[in-house]
């Protein structure tokens, strides 16, 4: 199947600049390019997309190229935002980029210049000054041309600064430069990013003829079933940087995805064939209980970010939370599982007064009917003893106590040593 025909099917094409153009590069080895904002200091879920998209076509045979955006995340791009974004500072920006640098460099095959680069666009967009800056590439940006770009449309009513407005020049600065230097023709990007790419063919074509063959698509962004914006938990964006969202709270995210979205993310995350897809569809259809997309889906993507051996502990981790067998489970994962829910007890206590003060219950007669009616679990043991004393000596590991309440309730109690 061709790269495109696959890309397509899979649901991961919005918009061509021309799609025959687009078809006709992708038949022989291209360079393609794709920007990455270090306005963070990781990237999350949603942006593994674009790094996925990298990855498919560089499996196809195609030189990729990744552009951490040191120079452009100093400005800011104006899509997408009912607001001016807080410039951060330099020093910031520059520990941003090289983390996100080394992020890419753990997805992308580096092994040979020829399959693929990371640059920084700070690299050629710090050395212009402003006169060449206005001379040799505003010239080529009427103003109406800009104004009627959605990425600039949608904020004249709030209000853009010069500053955002000149934000798709400096990116469409990049794809000139990376044409001369790398040989770049095509690049990609989400949906709202359209306006910014296709500033970059216009300039292409007004310095270096209208019948440069380059071409640009975007990717479609992803929304959840309620139509909010793919990649967020209650806690936040889910950050690929496992010290900032544990490999496990991304398992899950996925594992409690509708049916629906399960069988429509596959298609986007997974790189098992489209076959191999409808059957695992299938099969999750035809026994819906079993979460059998769910299941393959949060399994593979923690793979693909954090390693197989990551994913076959949150398989087992989540497991072990269905089967209740607490005890089980590591200190590592214990703290992995429950660590946010945290609460430290200094003295044994009554488990009706426990429940009161990690707020599983809000009174004494509240507390007793809990565990009167059997809901509190202490490390996955059933408790309906109102005489029970909960410290140290219910530890595991001298030192966690995982109390839970009812079937998805679960406080975690570290008794100090």
């Amino acid at each position: 199947m061709n790269i495109i025909d696959e890309l397509k099917a899979r649901g991961l094409i919005k918009d061509f600049s021309n799609e025959e153009e687009v078809r006709k590069l992708l038949s022989t080895k291209q360079t393609i390019y794709c920007g990455f904002d270090p306005s963070a200091a990781s990237m999350h879920v949603g942006n593994f997309v674009m790094i996925s998209m990298l990855m498919r076509l560089q499996r196809a045979g195609h030189k990729i190229v990744a552009v951490v955006g040191g120079a452009t995340g100093m400005i800011g791009d104006p899509s997408g935002k009912s607001k001016e974004r807080n410039l951060q500072g330099k020093e910031t920006l520059q520990e941003n980029t090289l983390k996100i640098k080394k992020q890419l460099e753990r997805f992308l095959d580096l092994s040979n210049p020829e399959k693929g680069i990371i640059v920084n666009n700070y690299d050629w967009i710090s050395k212009l000054n402003v006169l060449d800056y206005l001379r040799d590439y505003g010239k080529y940006f009427p103003v109406n041309y800009m104004l009627n770009k959605d990425i600039v449309s949608s904020r004249l009513q709030s209000g853009v600064s010069y500053t955002e407005f000149s934000y798709m020049i400096l990116q469409s600065i990049d794809f000139l430069t990376l044409y001369k230097n790398e040989g770049v023709r095509i690049q990609i990007g989400g949906g709202d990013q359209w306006g910014n790419l296709t500033s970059g063919l216009e300039l292409i074509r007004k310095v270096e003829g209208i019948e440069t063959e380059v071409g640009c698509f975007t990717v479609p962004l992803l929304l959840d079933q309620n139509g909010k914006k793919f990649g967020k938990s209650e806690g936040g964006a889910l950050y690929l940087d496992a010290n900032l969202v544990s490999p496990y709270k991304i398992y899950q995210y996925f594992i409690n995805v509708s049916d629906d979205d399960a069988a429509r993310y596959m298609k986007v995350f997974s790189f098992k064939s489209l076959a191999e897809i409808e059957q695992i569809t299938k099969d999750h259809y035809a026994n819906l209980g079993m979460r059998i997309a769910q299941k393959a889906l949060a399994y593979e993507i923690v793979s693909l970010i954090h390693g197989e051996e990551k994913a076959k502990e949150c398989k087992v981790m989540s497991e072990v939370l269905f089967s209740n067998d607490i005890k089980s489970l590591s200190k590592e994962a214990i703290v992995e599982l429950f660590g946010d829910l945290k609460v430290v007890q200094p003295k044994d206590l009554l488990l009706e007064d426990l429940l009161i003060g990690i707020k599983a219950a809000f009174s004494k007669r509240e507390a007793r009917e809990f565990i009167n009616g059997n809901s509190i679990s202490i490390n996955g043991e059933k408790c309906n003893d109102l005489k029970k004393v909960v410290g140290a000596s219910d530890a595991l590991f001298n030192e966690y106590v995982v109390i839970k309440r009812g079937k998805k309730n679960y406080y975690l109690v570290q008794f100090e040593k």
